[in-house]
Order: structure tokens, then sequence, then C-alpha cells
């Protein structure tokens, strides 16, 4: 092997503490690339809004908002190769031409994006074509509504070859820089969107602008910074470069399959809930209360992914290469601050989301106090399975996410039947709880966990000893400050916030000492 591997996760040339310095140089620069991509996410859903509700009618937003959709619904069309390749990636790491046989798969995996393009693309036309989706959707009579549709859809789909680099990215110890890159894209994205809105007015204008800066990003990440970043790919491209078959080619599906249920299964359980309140239940303004509730539990399983995220890289590197000291250590670790974080989230929450909740809707829409509990602390609850999830998709554990999310997805259907016509909305957020706790963390999470830990149960006990306690003072330190400062508006909602992050975080300064920090860590049973 005659490249030197681009900053690989773990490299094992240098002493250990360079390789802890690495490891945590990319851990930090991928959660805050990944913090960055949720700012600019609800800058996209929720901050623009007012923007656009200047320019258009109440009518075209909801067009707008279908369109949106529709072109984040695209992501389905992968199919699990993403997933497919990182792991193979991974598994090279252990054999003799690391860089050869990366190459090799890379660009087969690539022929086979370029195919799902071409394939789909031609689908695509042709099925707004015969129905087109403003008459499916009830948007007739919005001229531009087919031809912005198209565009989003099929722009979306052409960028789906940067899924495949995004996945070298990670295995190679760049996730951080994927991230950075896309997070430009949206930027620039939003930033088009707006002069779009301004000059044009049009959907289709806001679509292309939307649209163009995703496809320029592709170009750049598939066309010139994965070569430039990683020469090996250049060289196994020049003759005699050898196709692979379509045997092979047909094979990557079936094998990605387990990958592509697990998430088009997170995909269901995040949008049918939605359709299933909206069809069972009569009351409207029911149905407005949880759509509105379930953000912010979204919120706080979105945070959870995206800090699990950079571990399940560096985890799926310790697991390819057999170091399973550092990988027992890293998951426990990892496991108890994916748990940390989202309790630390929820304890903020709980006490202060009704404050919000009315300024939010101008108290127009009454407030679900057990509505809003119950998804919170189910967020909690469901916190290290999200950890015990990443980790599944970056060691090729393709038949327990097949069995798993399969199980889930029927759980909860089952569930939200025999629930939500009885219970309403909360029968939903039961339903979902549920379904996280008894199969996603009774299945999922403890098959990981007895797989990679040496004391699994300990480790349960620890993360349930954790979650009470930073929910529960928190939770109750939020009560006491709303309690003494009686007020209502804006600078009321911003000052207890305030008082109570002042508060936690005077509490929580003794974890600045480094020698504290090591004690805590040598805790963790691992």
């Amino acid at each position: 092997m005659t490249d030197t591997q681009v900053n690989a996760p773990g490299g094992t040339d240098g002493p250990k503490s360079e390789e802890g310095s690495g490891r945590r140089h990319r851990l930090v620069c991928g959660w805050s690339a990944n913090l960055v991509q949720m700012v600019l996410g609800l800058t996209q859903q929720l901050l623009l809004i007012p923007a656009f509700l200047h320019v258009w009618s109440g009518d075209v937003l909801a067009a707008w908002l279908a369109i949106y959709a529709a072109g984040s619904l695209v992501i389905v069309a992968d199919a699990g190769l993403q997933f497919r390749a990182i792991n193979r990636f991974l598994a090279f790491k252990s054999c003799v031409d690391c860089d050869g046989r990366t190459a090799s798969v890379y660009h087969g995996m690539l022929r086979i994006y370029l195919a799902i393009v071409a394939g789909l693309g031609v689908l695509l036309c042709a099925a707004e074509y015969l129905a087109p989706p403003s008459a499916v959707l009830g948007f007739d009579a919005m001229p531009t509504f087919d031809a912005a549709m198209l565009v989003m859809t099929l722009g979306m789909l052409l960028s789906l070859p940067a899924n495949l680099c995004s996945g070298l990215y990670r295995v190679r110890g760049l996730y951080g820089r994927a991230v950075w890159m896309q997070n430009a894209a949206l930027l620039l994205g939003q930033i088009a969107q707006l002069v779009a809105l301004a000059m044009f007015g049009s959907l289709l204008a806001v679509a292309i602008a939307f649209v163009s800066t995703q496809l320029l990003f592709m170009i750049f990440i598939v066309g010139f910074d994965t070569p430039r970043r990683f020469p090996f790919l250049r060289r196994a491209a020049r003759p005699p470069f050898i196709a692979p078959s379509w045997r092979w080619s047909i094979g990557q599906f079936g094998r990605a399959l387990p990958f592509a249920i697990a998430n088009i299964t997170e995909l269901a359980l995040v949008n049918i809930p939605v359709l299933l309140v909206s069809a069972l239940v009569t009351d409207r303004v029911a149905v407005v209360q949880w759509g509105l509730t379930r953000v912010i539990a979204s919120l706080v399983r979105g945070l959870c992914l995206q800090t699990a995220l950079p571990l399940g890289a560096e985890l799926g590197h310790d697991h390819a290469i057999g170091d399973t000291e550092r990988l027992r250590r890293l998951y426990a670790h990892g496991s108890v601050f994916v748990t940390g974080l989202a309790c630390l989230a929820v304890a903020g929450f709980l006490p202060f989301w009704p404050d919000f909740f009315a300024l939010w809707t101008h108290g127009g829409i009454p407030y679900d106090g057990l509505l809003a509990v119950t998804l919170l602390l189910g967020s909690a609850a469901g916190a290290p399975s999200l950890m015990a999830l990443v980790f599944a998709n970056h060691s090729n554990r393709g038949a327990l996410l097949i069995r798993t999310k399969g199980l889930q997805f029927v759980v909860f259907l089952v569930l939200s039947l025999v629930l939500i016509p009885r219970l309403g909305p909360l029968g939903a957020a039961l339903a979902m709880v549920a379904s996280d706790i008894v199969v996603q963390f009774g299945l999922l999470t403890l098959v990981i966990i007895w797989q990679t830990l040496r004391h699994p149960f300990r480790h349960v006990a620890f993360l349930l000893l954790t979650a009470a306690g930073i929910v529960a003072p928190g939770w109750l330190i939020g009560l006491a400050i709303t309690a003494l400062l009686s007020g209502s508006g804006l600078v009321h909602f911003v000052l207890e916030c305030a008082i109570w992050i002042a508060v936690v975080g005077g509490l929580a300064s003794p974890l600045l000492n480094t020698a504290l920090r090591e004690r805590l860590r040598a805790l963790v049973p691992a």
C-alpha cells in the first residue's frame, strides 16, 4: 500500500496520546458541524416561514411545504446503499490492500448510484407527466407547482451520489469536512431562496434556488474534492479498469436492504403518527396540539442522532480492526454522553415548554401538559437506543436491524390503532414511546450492549441513574424558577431560561476539573 490514509480514525501508527487527541479532534469537529446543520435545518423549517408569508399567501406556502416534503423523501432512493458502502469501506481497514479495495468498491457503487439517478429520473418525469402533482395534491390553481415539484424531486435525486462520498469521508476520519461542505450548501441555498423570493416570488424560482446549491455541492464533492483527498481513487479509475458485473451490482441492493428498511422505518415513525392522528382524531385542535408538541420531541431525537453519528464512525473503525478494548470504552462513554445530553435537554424543556408554547401559538392553541411530558420523557428514555442504532448501522448488523426495526414498526402500528381512538394524540405518544422502549431499547440496545460491553447490566443501571440524576433536579430547578418568577411574554421567558442555564451551569462547573472528569469516566461500566 503506497498511499497514506488521510487521518484514518484511530490510526495505529502514532502513540496512544496522539490517537486520543486525533479522535477528540474528529469528534469535536463532527459535533460542531452537526450542530450547525441542526440550526440550519430549523432555520429552513421555521425561521424562513415568516419571509415566505410576507410574499406568499397561506395556500402558496402550503404548496411549498408539500414540495419541500417531497424533496426530503427522495433520500429513500438511497435504498441503504450508503451504509452498505460504509460497512464495506470499514471492513477493508484490516486488509492488506485497503486503498485498492476501497477504490474498487467506490467506483462500483458510484456506477450504481448513477444508474439509480438515471432510472428513477426517467420514472419521475413520466410519473409527473401522467399524473400531474398539482391535480393529485389539489394545487391546480398554481401554474408553476408541477414544474417546481419536478425541479425539487429531480434535483434532490441528482444530488444522491454525494451520499457515497460522504460515507467515504466518514470512514476515513473526515466526517466533519463533509458536513461542513453540506452546511455551506444549505446556507447558500437559504440565501438564494430569499433572493429568488424577492426577485421572482414564484414557487419554481425558490425551488431552483434550493436545489441549485445541493447540485453544486454534489458536483464539487464527487468531481473535485473526493479525488483530491483520496488520490488512490484516480489511479484505480485508469485503464485497465474492470467494471463490476451486473450480478455484483444487483447483489449490493440485497445486502443494503436491512439498512434501507431500518432507515425507512425511522422515517415512517416520524411521519406516520401525524397521518394516523389526523385520520383517527376528529378534534382538529387536538391534531394541531399533536403536530406542534411532537416538534420538541423530534428536536431531542435529532440532537441524539447528530451526537451519535460521529461516534458511530469511530466505533465502526474499532469494530472493523478488532480493537475491542477501545470499542468498549468509547461505546460506554458515548452512550452515557448521548443519554446525558438528551436528559439535560429534556430537563430544560419540561419546565419552560408551556411558556414557549404559549408564545409560539400566541395563546391560540391549548397546551396539553400530559402529552408534552410523555413525549419528552420518552425521548430521554430512548436516547441510549439511538446510540445502539447508529453503532448497528456502522458494524454491519443487518440481520439485527431488519428484525428489530420491522418489529418496532409493527408494535407501533398495533398500539396506535388501539390507543389513538381511545386516548387521541396521547395514544400516539404512548405508542411511540412504548415501541421505542420495548423494542428498540429492550431488544436492539440490550443485544448491542450485551455483545459489546463486559458489564451490560451494570451499564444499563448506570444509564438509568444518570438519567434520573439529570432530569429530576433540572426539572425541579425549572419549576422553582417558574414559581418564583411570575409573568409572561418573551422577556420573561428569556429571563427564566437564562437563570436556569446559570444555575445548572454552576452546579455542573466542577466538571471543568480534568481530574474529576477522569474519575467519573472511570466509573462508567464498560
